[in-house]
């Protein structure tokens, strides 16, 4: 199960990953595509660790297709996200600290389904998010991707 750590500058105690998310809009643009993580139960957007070899949009849309069987096409970036503050910890012992970057994509073919990383999905309007547990650094990026800012946000 993935956790949070947080203090001063933790982030000095665990070696930098980048990680890449997936923001995909309904039809509507109303609501969001969410995957429940096998993990630990929490909601999340789709995504993960980039890679050695590959861009960031190409870890973005290997990650989606991972979890949910989604072929999606990176559309804009949304922000960059790190926190010196706050690090991820896995059940293996892992310790990361995350430089995330977070894409508006849309899908180009599939339908969502689970995968060994994903137990469910679906699609939340902003207030259905309000009642879920849900991976709270995702809360920030999502309302990032509606404010439907020209310039990506650094965060």
């Amino acid at each position: 199960m993935a956790r949070f750590e947080y203090g001063e500058r933790i982030g000095q105690t665990a070696p930098l990953r980048v990680g890449c998310a997936a923001i995909i809009f309904d039809e509507t643009g109303e609501k969001v595509l969410l995957t429940r993580r096998a993990d630990n139960g929490d909601w999340c957007l789709p995504g993960g660790g980039m890679e050695s070899g590959e861009s960031a949009a190409e870890a973005c849309v290997r990650e989606v297709w991972e979890e949910t069987g989604l072929t999606v096409e990176v559309i804009r970036l949304v922000g960059i996200y790190s926190s010196p503050h706050r690090i991820t910890v896995y059940n293996d012992g892992n310790r990361f600290q995350f430089m995330s970057l977070s894409f508006v994509a849309k899908i180009r073919a599939g339908t969502p389904g689970v995968s060994d990383e994903v137990t469910a999905v679906g699609y939340f309007t902003r207030t259905e998010m309000e009642t879920i547990n849900m991976t709270e650094p995702h809360r920030l990026r999502i309302e990032d991707a509606f404010a439907d800012q020209a310039a990506a946000f650094i965060r």
